[in-house]
């Protein structure tokens, strides 16, 4: 036998060995189920965070916070692979109060860009990643908007993507939580049972959206936005979006918007089977009563909700798109409580329909022209339901509405004749109701849900509802089961039991080895060796050139070929049979 092979054959044995150390390593070292995330050294754990999500072959895994303890971050905690999850241990069992938080501590740049992001599900494989049971807090602190992203980025080129009882708040730049719709393919985002805000401050400019949401076919459902100053809810277009029993109150600010329907980009105006219903809007309440008749008074903060529901884009915008309508949404039965400009607004609008809103008695209409009002222009004054109706072609209007011009009518402020409804319940001190509801913390389970195509455009088309993914789907799922059942390999016993796998391979190698040179030996000392003129063997030749291996999956499917770089050459969804590939003689 040549001396390199006998050479090349020690080499192996030792790679087998040094596998086998792999494996009793991994056993050593894996963390207990029941174990949470180490917040401890506080200096790295922004990239151990990051460094555990982006472990190769991390598919489904689940990063445990640990409850009542705040993460300072200095940078965005990144999703990596699909069906991951963040969520603090314990989780659902313990009481909302008791959440992990991830600071927003990074630098920033005073009117200009810096650290504005806590946690990023925009990544090209974040499909079905879950951020759940979490608090966020963007830091600003008072400070001026920043440019940047919202605390929470998700979306994107992804699909049936959860964001469920997070408290997000105080965003250093525009929005609590944003969900893009990346090249228009983004569907199926669930966005539920969360409580959002404060969100931005009420200098000009300075505002901030609680969600805004630009996903098609998604729901917003059950979530508690709280202090707003640009739009409580924001929908971009969103195609066959639902959006119901959300709740949405003015705290100690003047803010824009409640629900706002109004934006042209990016989706150019296309709202088609959206469904805005069931929500409620409170405006702002009096701090102190001075009409015990009338039972209103004066809100110390002047904080009110200029308009409760915008639609179209000359609500908001004026004559800035031009003659580019809006079309294809239902408004209804909402309802609204507390101080408006208006609680509702709508014009340039096509295929619209409205329908079954109520204002309930404790509400007034307030506010005067402010300084950033068009001189010349004729605004209505503050009522329940303005609508032009030379801007709105196929629409359906089945409430009393005023026909008015409807033109940028959030330039209103309050004036010295501005009054607000008085409730003995309202906390004098923010102007809300003391106890806001809160979302329960036990989800319902109900089946996953399942992109649709877009409905036809009719005034009174309403989307399918897009519910709950059900405890079976959820992330903490063990793995190498089918969902809900009950096997004892969980996704914390990944590294070993893939590490014990290989091990036992290594062994196998390792016998097969020596007993194949067992043979050699027996071979040479009988003078009956004789070197092959060819050797045939299985293996991918453009793999092995460039680096690739497989890994296993927990449902035992391959995840494509991956290398240890450049791996966006490399299609993950391939699976390529192995080639028969023959060697040079010896």
């Amino acid at each position: 036998m040549a001396p390199h092979s006998v050479a090349l054959t020690v080499f192996g044995l030792l790679i087998q060995l040094l596998a086998v150390e792999a494996a009793v390593t991994s056993l050593r070292s894996r963390q207990p189920d029941d174990t949470c995330f180490p917040l401890e050294p506080a200096d790295t754990v922004t990239d151990r965070l990051n460094q555990a999500l982006s472990t190769p072959g991390a598919v489904g895994w689940s990063i445990k916070l640990c409850p009542d303890t705040n993460y300072n971050i200095t940078a965005p905690i990144k999703f990596a692979y699909p069906n991951q999850e963040i969520t603090t241990l314990g989780f659902p069992g313990l009481d909302l109060s008791r959440r992990a938080t991830l600071t927003i501590s990074g630098s920033t740049a005073p009117g200009g860009e810096g650290h504005t992001t806590a946690v990023d599900g925009t990544c090209e494989h974040c499909t079905s990643v879950m951020l759940r049971y979490v608090s966020i807090v963007g830091n600003r602190a008072g400070a001026g908007p920043i440019d940047g992203g919202a605390n929470i980025e998700f979306g994107a080129a992804n699909q049936n993507q959860i964001i469920e009882y997070v408290h997000s708040r105080d965003p250093r730049s525009w929005s609590c939580l944003h969900v893009a719709e990346g090249p228009f393919t983004c569907a199926n985002v669930l966005i539920q049972n969360n409580d959002i805000g404060p969100c931005g401050t009420d200098t000009f400019q300075e505002w901030a959206d609680g969600i805004s949401l630009s996903c098609k076919f998604s729901t917003v459902q059950h979530n508690v936005i709280t202090g707003a100053t640009d739009g409580g809810i924001v929908i971009f277009g969103s195609p066959g979006s639902w959006i119901h029993n959300n709740t949405i109150i003015n705290q100690g600010a003047m803010q824009l918007g409640g629900i706002n329907v109004v934006d042209w980009t990016p989706w150019s105006g296309d709202f088609t089977g959206t469904v805005v219903e069931n929500n409620r809007i409170m405006g702002g309440f009096a701090t102190t009563l001075t009409d015990s008749v009338a039972n209103k008074g004066k809100n110390m903060f002047n904080a009110f909700i200029k308009i409760g529901i915008a639609m179209g884009t000359r609500t908001w915008f004026g004559d800035q798109f031009g003659y580019n309508v809006t079309r294809g949404a239902v408004v209804r039965n909402n309802v609204f409580q507390g101080a408006f400009g208006y609680a509702m607004a709508a014009g340039d609008l096509r295929n619209w329909t409205v329908s079954g809103n109520v204002v309930k008695d404790d509400v007034t209409f307030l506010g005067g022209l402010g300084p950033n009002c068009t001189e010349g222009e004729i605004y209505p004054e503050p009522q329940a339901f303005v609508f032009n109706s030379t801007a709105c072609t196929d629409c359906i209007m089945e409430q009393e509405f005023a026909d008015k011009t409807t033109d940028s009518l959030t330039c209103l402020l309050p004036d010295e004749d501005s009054y607000w409804p008085w409730l003995p319940a309202v906390d004098p001190t923010t102007g809300t109701l003391p106890d806001p509801p809160k979302p329960s913390p036990t989800p319902t389970p109900t089946p996953t849900p399942t992109p649709t195509p877009t409905p036809t455009p009719t005034p009174t088309l309403r989307p399918t509802p897009i519910p709950t993914p059900s405890s079976s789907s959820s992330p903490n799922h063990e793995l190498g089961s089918s969902p809900g059942s009950s096997s004892s390999i969980s996704r914390a016993n990944v590294p070993l039991v893939l590490g014990l796998l290989f091990g036992l391979l290594s062994i196998a190698a390792v016998v097969l080895t020596g007993r194949w040179c067992l043979t050699l030996i027996s071979n040479i000392g009988s003078s009956r060796i004789k070197a092959p003129s060819r050797s045939r063997m299985w293996i991918s030749i453009t793999e092995a050139r460039r680096g690739i291996r497989y890994q296993p999956l927990p449902s035992g499917d391959l995840y494509g070929p991956r290398r240890s770089s450049d791996a966006s050459e490399v299609d993950l969804n391939m699976k390529k049979p192995l080639a028969n590939l023959e060697l040079p003689d010896f």
